[in-house]
């Protein structure tokens, strides 16, 4: 019963110094990280339902991925987008000012690798949120749920804030009635529930192995190392993740592997006490308490 019982106070102290980081950085955060081999997990707030933002982006590149398999659709599909009606967003097919023609897996690619809103909701017109929905509940994620599109979720954010646009979010009364930070209102999970989805993944239990290896492939390939990366500033230890944000809100989930085969899912969902844009500890606690738990699960 020893080792267990190190286990276990192991486990306790990374959650201490997990819920400790997330106070000095100025944020609730909420965390979950499990060892996808043996089951081994730190539990931090692992079933506080959150908002997912932009992390919903995975769910819709697993379904897409399982349509794909059943034959419902060819990934090298085109699709036509053209300049009026896109996703408001500052990368990818949402900044750009031409007429465009993407495949279904190079739209995946946008949406993950610098998470383009226009191009999720390309892939979201293809798919449908009903079969995003059908892939969690497939898949046993019972706290996870998509209710709109991205640009529904950009739309709800204006409509909020009124005239003032991002000016008014300094107004604690306008954070409050915005339906974007509600987990209620807007598409949600739970830490323990994206963990659940991305070890399905790399054990090729979300897709077959093909499908699966691509899913892993495009996570890896996301661009932004300030948050989950920045935890494992090491050559050989790979991140693939994705991150989410909305106002108060940075997110990330991902799988850590170290060059001894261990691989650890983790989902970091915080909220900031300031509604400020720009808050490096913020972004930067994600890796953080990431690094702390993943440390424990090798101890």
């Amino acid at each position: 019963m020893t080792e267990p019982r190190t286990h276990a106070r192991a486990h306790a102290r990374a959650r201490d110094r997990i819920r400790a980081a997330f106070a000095e950085a100025g944020v609730t955060g909420w965390l979950h990280a499990v060892d996808i081999d043996s089951g081994a997990q730190v539990d931090a707030g692992a079933d506080h339902p959150v908002v997912t933002a932009s992390v919903h982006k995975v769910c819709v590149l697993v379904a897409l991925h399982q349509q794909a398999e059943k034959g419902r659709l060819e990934l090298t599909e085109q699709a036509e987008c053209p300049p009026d009606g896109r996703t408001p967003g500052p990368t990818g097919l949402s900044a750009m000012l031409d007429p465009a023609r993407v495949s279904l897996r190079d739209a995946a690619y946008l949406m993950m690798a610098v998470s383009d809103n226009t191009a999720a909701d390309l892939l979201l017109r293809r798919v449908g949120l009903e079969a995003v929905n059908a892939t969690t509940r497939r898949l046993g994620l019972t706290r996870t749920h998509a209710v709109q599109t991205f640009g529904e979720f950009v739309a709800t954010l204006k409509e909020d804030t009124g005239h003032a646009g991002p000016q008014a979010l300094a107004d604690p009364r306008v954070l409050a009635r915005l339906r974007a930070l509600d987990p209620a209102s807007t598409n949600r999970s739970t830490p323990r529930d994206m963990t659940r989805l991305l070890a399905a993944v790399w054990r090729d239990e979300a897709c077959a192995p093909q499908h699966s290896a691509a899913i892993r492939r495009l996570l890896s390939l996301q661009v932004w190392p300030h948050r989950l990366a920045s935890g494992f500033p090491f050559d050989d230890v790979h991140v693939a993740g994705k991150t989410g944000s909305a106002p108060t809100l940075r997110n990330e989930v991902g799988v850590v592997e170290y060059p001894d085969r261990g691989r650890y899912a983790v989902a970091v969902f915080t909220r900031a006490a300031s509604p400020a844009a720009i808050l490096p500890a913020a972004d930067a606690v994600i890796g953080t308490a990431a690094r702390l738990a993943v440390d424990a699960l090798r101890s």
